[in-house]
């Protein structure tokens, strides 16, 4: 059997042969590797912290414009696209993908951290315990979920609107055009998988140190050492790598679902086993306080004050993860928000996980934050601040039923790192097979194994602090790319919004044609519900002459046409452009109406209701299945149906729709101009 694989080799070797530069030259010489990236970033944060402040604002500002504005209303997809996911699947992917695993590192230590050192109150008062959850909401609230939406709009945009690979590069069409396809698309890529790879590898190195210092916890003697440290590195690989078998829609989606369930669940105990009514107080407070001073700590450099320390180890620190990270979660989010609108999808990305991080970081940083200054819990700061890891299972000790509560937070920590290695290595093949869905499964896996090693060599050698900082150092880069994917994505969705506003609104009236029936006639044609057979014999006997008289005329003008037959739609398609051609299709679709058992007046009074069935579902004995022969352009199914028209009432309908074709092409010409 011969062997199969789907790579584009230009990114699948130059990724792997820096990374394995990049971990030989972090295992070698970690100290060394560390100092000069660290270097490397705080000269960054030095000269360049008003960028990324700056940046990160215009990004968050472009996305709600984009959401608020018209193009709100465009599709992740052709126009009559539907989601891939429910809502409930599509937004643990989004939770778990986005910041699940940092939620459980963080959710106790960085309130805790802020309120034993503030940077404008005084450490340990109620002042510092409204700033410490003010600038933790900051950090892990719209602005980081802002910079994953860029990237994943983008992605999705581009590739499920215009049929691009979901690749970063694709984001740069409507700047370099076919260039993406050259070594700038291949740079641009490249650089996604090593961020990527980067990303995951230290968190997974750091993570498991969280998972150790669980299980020493809970176990007495349990070792807590580097080597063990590696072997639950190997058990979770492992489990990544079983995941990735089962794919997608059954792998990361059920991990996530489970993810989100076991966060509720250990959330909602912490909430009713904690101080319940301050921390439903807090948390009203803590989004209003929040939101009062959201654009003046977006801006906030410190200018005045020169806190460069602070605002370099925090909020630019921040910033530069979250870029560091954007191609991995971006493109993770594209891939799973097929089919929903623009607006649908910046509501999803921006709020709802936002959301949900607000509600968890009240929970834990308000209970632990109490329980140090009311109830005596001065070991848990002490854990903070000595063992960042093991600060959440000491903060269960002030809960009843602790050992529980940490082995649950034990369990959702390691399915966290599973999803993020799973999501990681399906990322990283699609980046590295030009975007190829059907890609062999063993690139996936060979992807998860080396993420894996990676972390390992890195932790036995000490290199882990060395690659997290060269990964957050990478982030200007990846800033540049960003903001030139904020101006790409306006302008093809300004172009797509130009194209919609003249080319989709239909005129039922259908000008140029004579109806050649009585309006009683029509209204038969309207109430029929035709079969399979009759729409497939009005397709060929009324569609099809229509389709080949048009294109006999074009082609009698010297344009180019031709009719295309496949899966059951025939197309019309003028011009030779293949970017931006004229498509007139028309398809059949299938319906059902569910039949009511009611007999009688009842029965006749109740409303039908109509929905799409598949060709693969077929109507059950209390169904009736009904179609309807429907126009679909370039950009997407049109939703009106032509059935029992005339041979000249669809020609008419061709021409008015070429008509607007041509409106549209006239009007993006002169904007260019």
């Amino acid at each position: 059997m011969p062997f199969k694989s789907s790579i584009n080799p230009a990114v699948f070797f130059s990724s792997v042969i820096l990374i394995t530069l990049m971990v030989f030259l972090c295992a070698l010489w970690p100290q060394e590797a560390s100092h000069f990236f660290k270097s490397v970033q705080g000269g960054l944060e030095a000269k360049a912290g008003w960028l990324y402040i700056l940046a990160v604002a215009i990004f968050l500002l472009f996305i709600l414009f984009v959401m608020m504005s018209r193009f709100g209303d465009i599709k992740l997809g052709p126009d009559h696209a539907v989601p891939d996911y429910s809502y409930k699947s599509w937004i643990a992917m989004l939770f778990s993908a986005g910041m699940g695993i940092g939620l459980m590192f963080f959710g106790v230590a960085e309130p805790v951290m802020h309120y034993l050192a503030p940077p404008d109150a005084t450490p340990e008062t109620i002042a510092a315990a409204k700033d410490a959850m003010r600038i933790t909401f900051f950090h892990w609230g719209l602005h980081a979920w802002a910079i994953y939406a860029v990237v994943a709009l983008s992605l999705a945009y581009f590739s499920y609107r215009h049929k691009l690979p979901l690749l970063p590069r694709s984001s740069l069409y409507p700047l370099i055009g076919e260039r993406i396809y050259g070594p700038i698309g291949h740079a641009v890529d490249t650089f996604a998988v090593l961020g990527t790879m980067f990303g995951i590898a230290t968190s997974l190195g750091f993570g498991v140190l969280q998972v150790n210092s669980g299980l020493s916890y809970l176990i007495d003697g349990f070792p807590n050492n580097a080597w063990m440290q590696v072997g639950l590195i190997a058990i979770i690989t492992a489990i990544a790598t079983l995941s990735v078998f089962s794919g997608l829609d059954k792998g990361v989606k059920r991990l996530s679902e489970l993810n989100l369930g076991l966060a509720c669940l250990l959330m909602l105990a912490v909430l009713l086993l904690g101080p319940t009514v301050v921390l439903l107080q807090a948390f009203v407070q803590n989004t209003g306080s929040y939101l009062s001073e959201l654009v003046g700590k977006t801006f906030n450099l410190y200018a005045y004050q020169h806190k460069e320390d602070w605002i370099g180890g925090w909020t630019l620190l921040y910033w530069g993860w979250w870029i560091s990270w954007s191609p991995f979660v971006g493109t993770f989010i594209a891939k799973v928000s097929r089919g929903r609108t623009i607006r649908e999808f910046l509501i999803g990305v921006l709020f709802v996980p936002s959301a949900i991080t607000f509600l968890w970081m009240t929970v834990f940083g308000n209970s632990a934050i109490d329980a140090i200054m009311n109830h005596g819990a001065s070991y848990l700061a002490e854990a903070v601040s000595t063992d960042v890891s093991v600060a959440l299972f000491k903060f269960f000790e002030h809960l009843p039923f602790s050992n529980l509560l940490s082995v649950i937070a034990l369990c959702l920590v390691v399915t966290f790192f599973v999803t993020s290695s799973d999501s990681g290595s399906l990322v990283i093949d699609n980046l590295t097979s030009g975007g190829d869905d059907n890609a062999p499964v063993w690139q996936r896996i060979f992807w998860a194994v080396l993420e894996g090693a990676v972390a390992a060599v890195l932790l036995l050698a000490g290199g882990l602090q060395a690659l997290q900082t060269a990964a957050i150092a990478s982030a200007m880069p990846f800033l540049l790319v960003m903001l030139l994917m904020c101006l790409g994505l306006y302008h093809a969705l300004k172009d797509d919004w130009l194209k919609l506003s003249n080319v989709q609104s239909h005129n039922t009236s259908v000008q140029y044609a004579t109806t050649n029936m009585s309006w009683q006639d029509r209204i038969g044609v309207l109430v029929s519900q035709p079969s399979h057979s009759e729409a497939k014999a009005f397709i060929e006997t009324v569609v099809e002459p229509a389709l080949l008289e048009v294109k006999t005329i074009f082609v009698s003008k010297g344009l180019a046409a031709q009719i295309i037959h496949l899966d059951g739609r025939v197309r019309l398609i003028i011009g030779p452009d293949e970017r931006l051609p004229f498509v007139y299709g028309l398809w059949t679709r299938a319906f059902v109406t569910a039949a009511s058992t009611e007999s009688g007046a009842e029965q006749a009074n109740d409303t039908e209701i109509a929905t799409e069935r598949t060709a693969a579902e077929t109507p059950n004995a209390t169904e009736s299945a009904y179609y309807r022969v429907e126009v679909f352009l370039e950009h997407g199914g049109q939703q009106y149906d032509v059935m029992g028209y005339t041979q000249e009432q669809i020609i008419a309908d061709i021409v008015s729709q070429y008509e607007r074709y041509l409106h549209y092409l006239h009007l993006s010409n002169a904007e260019l101009a």
